[in-house]
């Protein structure tokens, strides 16, 4: 028989981007150790697995790492993200009914191109997990709702075209808080149009606020998208002392949460009130996410009635909602209105790295194919603190590309590989069907496959 929860802890104790820096591995030390002091592990059904690395080729299958792989996916980065994927392939094979990842560093900052870390994240390890779940198990129909406070803008971009992949983000409003995206109207490609969605909250939303954004909007696009998986990106800093947001969730409230997302599989994203929140919110999560009694789960200083929704936010909330059902109802009649004409949609992005300082600037054509998605080629040239200027070329075959989706996109590689384009230090080709991942240097005339 399944067990209830499966468990994977990695603290990274080896891995900081500074001594003092919130994300370190305080993080999750503190919540082990709630969870060993409650006797956690030792209830009936809950079964910790050990965390183990992902490989190179995992990561290309999601991202473009500019100049390679091995330059931002340390060891730290791999064994996160292969921690997520050894917790996915006992989900899929039965041996439990849900699991959660507790792992650091996080990913849902990090898009299709890497540059650098930004948002404290270099590789997307619940996209890594979801990719490898795709190829090796044939996992079609997905869906991620972010609950971190910050907008999923890497998950986002990664899935922005792929209609299999739903994508529902509840954030603290881009326009108070980094990323400075997550806009009601960044819905989709023109392939995937209405399959983002994207809930902007306002500062110092409650539980009641997010409580019914999920019972009045996520469950029923759930209901009616039908995923063969959910995941939870599980970010922890919605709450009310999280020292680099403004919102006013609590233990209670994410147990709550969980109880009616009922993800199949939680992956730890941000989340920075180390001491005063993250015990007892992961505790809660886990006797939720494990089908056991969370009533008594409270923080030291929780009161209940500090965090008031205020009649005009609960009104914006509804209207949010409302807005949202609509557009969700109506997708497939808004995805041909909004459908650019020719042969390729084009698209331009201007990508700042606030970790390490670089900005990126992308631009992306989508082939408007009408038989799958459709490829994607992406120019992107990065500016970096040190002066250098990195340009690379990617061209990306989404799992589903037609066989002249595929033929093109080949055949683009090959052109610009025989070209010896000088200006682009890399040139990939990230060819999911054939689960091939090409990296051209054109200075050296090297070529790697993964």
């Amino acid at each position: 028989m399944a067990a209830r929860l499966g468990l994977v802890f990695f603290p990274a104790f080896d891995w900081a981007i500074s001594p003092t820096h919130p994300e370190r591995e305080e993080r999750l030390l503190y919540t082990k150790d709630q969870l060993f002091e409650e006797g956690v592990l030792d209830l009936p059904g809950v079964v910790e697995y050990r965390a183990r690395p992902a490989s190179f080729k995992d990561v290309a299958r999601v991202h473009f790492c500019v100049p390679q792989v091995k330059s931002l996916a340390g060891e730290a980065h791999l064994v996160a993200a292969g921690s997520a994927i050894h917790l996915a392939e006992a989900w899929r094979r039965g041996e439990i009914k849900r699991g959660f990842a507790l792992v650091r560093p996080p990913g849902h900052h990090a898009r299709r191109v890497v540059h650098g870390n930004r948002g404290f994240c270099n590789i997307n390890n619940e996209a890594i997990m979801i990719e490898y779940l795709r190829r090796h198990y044939g996992v079609r129909r997905i869906a991620i709702v972010d609950t971190d406070v910050h907008h999923g803008d890497g998950t986002q971009d990664i899935y922005y075209h792929d209609p299999e992949v739903l994508f529902i983000s509840l954030h603290q409003d881009g326009r108070t808080l980094y990323p400075g995206t997550g806009s009601v109207n960044e819905l989709g490609g023109p392939g995937a149009f209405g399959y983002t969605l994207n809930v902007p909250l306002p500062p110092r939303t409650n539980d009641e606020g997010i409580l019914y954004v999920m019972e009045e909007l996520v469950l029923p696009v759930l209901a009616d998208f039908q995923p063969e998986l959910i995941v939870n990106s599980a970010g922890q800093d919605n709450h009310y002392s999280d020292p680099l947001a403004d919102m006013c969730f609590t233990a209670q409230g994410y147990a709550q949460l969980n109880a009616l997302l009922k993800p199949d599989l939680c992956v730890l994203e941000g989340g920075y009130s180390i001491e005063g929140a993250l015990p007892y919110v992961n505790l809660a999560i886990i006797l939720a996410l494990a089908g056991y009694d969370y009533s008594r789960v409270r923080e030291p200083d929780y009161d209940p009635s500090a965090f008031p929704l205020t009649p005009a936010h609960r009104e914006y909330i509804r209207s949010l909602v409302r807005e949202l059902k609509r557009i969700w109802q109506n997708r497939e009649e808004l995805a041909w209105q909004n459908r650019p004409t020719g042969d390729f949609a084009e698209f331009r992005r201007r990508v700042f790295y606030d970790t390490d300082g670089i900005e990126e600037f992308q631009e992306e054509k989508v082939r408007l194919c009408p038989r799958c998605p459709g490829y994607q080629e992406i120019s992107s040239y990065g500016l970096y603190p040190d002066g250098r200027r990195l340009e690379v070329l990617a061209l990306s075959l989404p799992l589903q590309a037609c066989e002249e989706c595929q033929r093109e996109a080949r055949e683009a590689y090959s052109h610009h590989k025989e070209k010896r384009t000088s200006k682009y230090a890399v040139i990939y080709l990230q060819d999911r069907p054939a689960d091939r991942y090409y990296h051209y240097y054109p200075a050296t005339d090297r070529e790697e496959v993964l």
